[in-house]
């Protein structure tokens, strides 16, 4: 069905990195959610009434609540793929992320409401009516949230879109708060006791869940979160394919949308390299970046020393140095400077994200001890910092 719909509605489907393809899968998404939730809604908001259900009726606004984040979700889709303009000149991809934290917003209100709803029938209880044609139409609202999910988990993979993943957990919960839901009514049938409140406590619970995790998964580009570690291994292993191209590092990610995407990378260089050369290379290396990754991509050129044997014999020392004291830091940007007397050897230390600054001097301070242990002349300059890539 999904294959289907795609096929129908969306034409160069296959092209997915361009921002009008994309747009239109999240367009399709959003009506097929809109459609779907608003069936379900009608059709619990009815049986949960004809039976005074609290844990049905709580079911269905969630289904409310979820056509209306696929509302929220296509005037976003419309808003995210506006090309870029004067007052934006990187786009208006965040308005995704955008959208999503309102999706969340909403879930969170609605299953709010629902928790205060389903203490007052734990405290009040009432009569609950029970039907066997309800609990199929309940049964097929489960086949048709499930669906759902796989369908908005190949959209949203395919397009690499979080609002739509985002949505897709949230139709698994769904799925899990139907289901309790059945359990709850054929519980109270069989043995009288009625549980509907708590059975309407645990469904507001799940929506509060879905609401938080979208929310925070939403906040993390928004705030601007570290390089995916796999981003990190494709974009530096094509960097480094490039001849004249001997290493990289501090790769940045500026996340614009999913489909506006920034980088800046430093690439070392022999310093012995032609310049003009060089620039070519980098030159046809974002290029390509661009065409192939969808990745508008800044490289920043660093000449390294490769031949002059005693200053590689000192980038070895820092480096054992270094190694012996934590074999998971690293350095670049090392170069010696001779200033009379003294050896200036500069440098930068990649320490993990679990050192505090008082251990971040304790290691630099040893370093300078060590180095210097070995020759008195050596002055280190050393910057201590943090990887951009998650951990």
């Amino acid at each position: 069905m999904t294959k289907f719909l795609i096929n129908l509605f969306i034409k160069n489907n296959n092209q997915v990195e361009d921002t009008k393809v994309r747009s239109s899968y999240g367009i399709l998404a959003s009506l097929v959610g809109i459609f779907c939730n608003t069936l379900l809604f009608l059709l619990k908001i009815t049986i949960g009434m004809l039976i005074n259900s609290i844990s049905i009726t709580a079911d269905a606004f969630n289904n409310l609540s979820d056509a209306g984040s696929s509302i929220i979700s296509f005037i976003g889709v419309k808003l995210a793929g506006k090309p870029a303009d004067k007052e934006h000149p990187f786009g208006h991809g965040r308005m995704e992320y955008i959208s999503a934290l309102i999706v969340a917003f909403v879930i969170l209100d609605v299953g709010f409401r629902l928790f205060q709803d389903s203490l007052q029938k734990v405290l009040h209880p009432e009569q609950l009516g029970f039907n066997w044609i309800m609990i199929i139409l309940l049964a097929i609202s489960v086949l048709v949230k499930l669906w759902l999910s796989v369908f908005y988990t190949k959209i949203g993979t395919r397009i690499n879109s979080s609002i739509l993943k985002a949505t897709s957990a949230d139709s698994r919960n769904d799925v899990v708060v139907t289901t309790t839901t059945i359990i709850s009514v054929l519980f109270t049938k069989i043995t009288g006791y009625n549980i509907d409140g708590w059975m309407g406590m645990i469904v507001s619970v799940f929506v509060l869940f879905a609401g938080f995790n979208i929310a925070k998964d939403t906040l993390m580009p928004l705030l601007g979160e570290a390089v995916d570690r796999e981003l990190y291994e494709n974009i530096t292993k094509k960097v480094e394919s490039y001849q004249g191209i001997i290493g990289s590092h501090d790769l940045i990610i500026h996340n614009y949308g999913p489909s506006h995407i920034m980088a800046t990378i430093h690439t070392e260089v022999p310093n012995n390299s032609n310049i003009d050369d060089i620039h070519e290379i980098i030159d046809k290396v974002e290029r390509d970046i661009l065409r192939e990754l969808g990745i508008f991509i800044v490289i920043h050129m660093d000449p390294v020393e490769i031949s002059n044997v005693k200053v590689l014999e000192e980038k070895k020392l820092v480096q054992k140095v270094v190694k012996d004291y934590d074999e998971n830091v690293q350095i670049h940007d090392f170069h010696v400077i001779k200033q009379f007397e003294s050896v200036q050897l500069v440098f930068d230390l990649v320490v993990p994200y679990s050192y505090n600054k008082a251990e971040k001097e304790k290691f630099r301070e040893k370093v300078v001890e060590e180095v210097r242990a070995v020759n008195s002349n050596y002055e280190c300059i050393i910057t201590v910092e943090n990887s951009f890539v998650a951990e």
